[in-house]
């Protein structure tokens, strides 16, 4: 069974609080704009290695992202 991993509200906070807009955060990680707006609001959902791009691109571990390992 696959599990579904909504990033969306966390990717756009992360992202807000390093004031980069989408396009900046897509060059940093290496995807599309339109991959990072699709994410934001959970119409796509992510790959693991996207995940990886994102939160290096953040410089956040990539649980902060999935929300997994959270208590």
């Amino acid at each position: 069974m696959d599990i579904m991993v909504p990033i969306g509200e966390r990717l756009r906070e992360l992202r807000a609080r390093r004031y980069l807009t989408q396009r900046e955060l897509a060059d940093r990680a290496g995807v599309s704009p339109a991959t990072i707006a699709k994410l934001e609001t959970d119409v796509a959902e992510p790959r693991p290695s996207t995940i990886r791009k994102l939160a290096e691109a953040l410089e956040v571990h990539p649980d902060e992202l999935t929300g997994f390992g959270r208590d």
